[in-house]
């Protein structure tokens, strides 16, 4: 006959063969193993075994020995018996468990007690925490469970308390899904690099002002994108082509774009460059970092110079979609596979589309409708959202 489950927690000083000098006593009392979970704290050990033997006469002689192995060990040793498990009552609603990461500079217990009290509050249980960051608290992953009706007005919360604390927070399904990504697409200016390409071209041509006035108009909905491009596209006639060759060949790579790049290569990923921006830059940039694939707008250029149109169809906000599905296609994989990551107004299709949206760095209203928010960090800070620690980031990103 097996008696009930028993809890033995063992904490303390943190050595090699631990684990197998208790497995030995457990095992030499026949004891039924039925969980058990290690954290290591640093180089504090706490380690948890639930456990049932047969009978009270074998559980008591086992107490004795384990107490005497966790003191020879240099460990304290708490056992309480556990209650039977209660299975849920009739209608009760169905949990779901999630992967929330939470990402900052350096992690503050305010927002922990943030995060953590918003969790409560929604009918989340948190079932473990696990930090990803090497050097200082920078992230941490929060396993938990809630009801399926609760995500939404979860990520809503979490989204303003993130925005008002300086921090970034990410809620996902903890399924295969969520480790199985396969396809990168990202937007280029503001977002693999620091600048507005057309900008720097306005500034050299002498024409920055016009070219502000009438991006300003198109924030505003004035115009639309296309409109808007072409506008500005037709101030820059006459501009030496050159002057986009330097441009392009001095690109200012965003915080962390070169390391998440080097790591999904190293990973397997097929990464791609669409952009709103132009074709000489995104070329430039897809063979500085080894992208696979860069669709971009094509500035037409005669006897050396720009003309002030642009050849063939804008890549807007529509036709970034259009990429992107023909992209995975391309590739051969479904859409819940592919990440998409932009900044502008013009990405909110193409990151609703892809399996996981992230807007990076970007305005409210974008950061509300994709998947994702990322404003605390660098470009790097989405491989934690694949659940990839910071020391397997820097293995890959040196090889």
């Amino acid at each position: 006959m097996i008696d009930s489950e028993v809890l033995l927690t063992f904490s303390g000083r943190d050595a090699p063969g631990i684990t197998a000098a208790l497995t030995s006593s457990l095992a030499a009392h026949d004891a039924q193993l039925r969980d058990l979970e290690q954290v290591v704290v640093h180089g504090q050990l706490l380690l948890g075994f639930v456990v049932a033997f047969r009978g009270v006469a074998e559980q008591d002689a086992a107490l004795v020995e384990l107490c005497a192995q966790a003191a020879k060990l240099g460990l304290a040793l708490a056992h309480a018996p556990l209650p039977a498990t209660v299975l849920p009552a009739p209608g009760a609603a169905e949990r779901t468990r999630y992967a929330l990461t939470l990402i900052a500079r350096s992690l503050s217990p305010q927002q922990l007690h943030t995060v953590s009290q918003l969790l409560a509050d929604h009918g989340a249980n948190i079932e473990r925490i696990h930090r990803l960051s090497e050097r200082g608290l920078a992230c941490v992953e929060i396993a938990a469970s809630l009801p399926l009706s609760s995500e939404g007005p979860l990520k809503r919360a979490l989204l303003a308390a993130a925005s008002a604390d300086g921090f970034d927070v990410a809620l996902q399904k903890e399924d295969l899904l969520r480790r199985s990504k396969r396809l990168v697409a990202m937007d280029m200016d503001s977002t693999l690099i620091r600048i507005e390409v057309i900008d720097e071209l306005a500034r050299a041509h002498g024409v920055g002002d016009a070219v502000s006035a009438i991006t300003r108009r198109a924030m505003l909905g004035e115009m639309d994108y296309d409109q808007s491009l072409r506008e500005r596209v037709a101030l820059l006639a006459g501009l030496d082509a050159r002057v986009l060759d330097q441009i392009a060949s001095t690109l200012p790579l965003t915080e962390g774009a070169e390391r998440m790049v080097r790591v999904l290569k190293r990973l397997g990923y097929r990464t791609a460059i669409i952009s709103g921006g132009f074709s000489v830059a995104a070329r430039a940039l897809q063979a500085r970092l080894g992208i696979d694939r860069a669709w971009s707008n094509e500035l037409e250029i005669e006897n050396g110079k720009l003309t002030g149109r642009v050849v063939g169809a804008i890549v807007n906000a529509a036709r970034k979609e259009e990429l992107l599905v023909e992209f995975a296609r391309d590739e051969g994989v479904p859409l819940d596979q592919v990440i998409a990551i932009g900044d502008g107004a013009n990405d909110l299709l193409m990151l609703q589309r892809a399996g996981h949206g992230i807007a990076f760095h970007a305005k409210p209203k974008l950061r509300e409708a994709a998947h994702t928010a990322i404003s605390a960090g660098g470009l790097d800070s989405m491989l934690y959202l694949l659940g990839i620690p910071e020391r397997d980031i820097e293995a890959l990103s040196r090889e």
